[in-house]
């Protein structure tokens, strides 16, 4: 029987980041838990599960409170090192204003901000049962109200500028229980949302982002960090 080395649950792990987080993770010989909103489209996933590589797939939209419940169940109370919150949507691109909805906006912050607070409320005692104990939350650096230069965008930047002001309370609520918490901006990567002219790959960003994780102790926890390991203005 092979002794897996920690234990680790990621949320939107059928594409990209999240995808290279579990390959990542599976290499270093961990126990995987990986979630996706469709795994019937998640044709990589199935492929590294069927390789018997410490990968057990669950079926999550991170916005369903009944999906969450489930998959509480089936984790029975299994210890959790890390809980990756990476799952997230940009919604409408290129969105000026004038063009704001509300019903558009409240998706993105349901997604974005609202459930991955909700994941780790639900998921606490998991991670209290870990030897890590650690949160991350997927953000953003155009989350930073310090950097806007560039305006618009409203979607997006207030559910992570939103995102990152519930890390640092989960800092403090959370210091007590030895649980620590960080805001990670994963740099402009080449993925579905970053699009073909971004600047590194998922790998680059992924290998950064771990080093940062495996950094991560309750003295330096609630900061917003960038996968090169260098703090970011709030």
């Amino acid at each position: 029987m092979t002794t897996r080395t920690g234990t680790v649950l990621i949320t939107g792990a059928a594409r990209g980041i999240g995808l290279e987080f579990v390959r990542h993770y599976l290499a270093r010989g961990w126990q995987v838990h990986a979630c996706a909103r469709n795994l019937a489209e998640a044709t990589e996933l199935q492929q590294l599960e069927q390789s018997g590589s410490g990968l057990s797939l669950h079926q999550l939209d991170i916005s369903s409170d009944e999906q969450i419940a489930e998959l509480t169940l089936a984790l029975d109370r299994q210890p959790l090192d890390l809980l990756i919150n990476n799952a997230g949507i940009y919604g409408p691109k290129k969105l000026a204003f004038g063009e704001v909805t509300r019903d558009r906006w409240r998706r993105v912050l349901e997604i974005n901000t609202i459930s991955p607070l909700m994941l780790t409320q639900a998921l606490i005692g998991n991670l209290m049962a870990g030897r890590q104990k650690k949160v991350l939350m997927l953000s953003s650096k155009v989350g930073s109200i310090s950097d806007n230069s560039g305006g618009a965008g409203y979607y997006y930047r207030s559910s992570k500028t939103a995102l990152n002001q519930v890390v640092k309370s989960l800092s403090i609520d959370l210091a007590e229980k030895g649980i620590s918490v960080l805001a990670l901006h994963p740099g402009w990567v080449q993925t579905e949302m970053g699009g073909p002219n971004a600047l590194i790959s998922t790998a680059e960003s992924v290998a950064g982002l771990v080093e940062v994780i495996d950094a991560l102790d309750l003295q330096s926890s609630g900061q917003f960090i960038e996968y090169n390991g260098k703090q970011i203005p709030w």
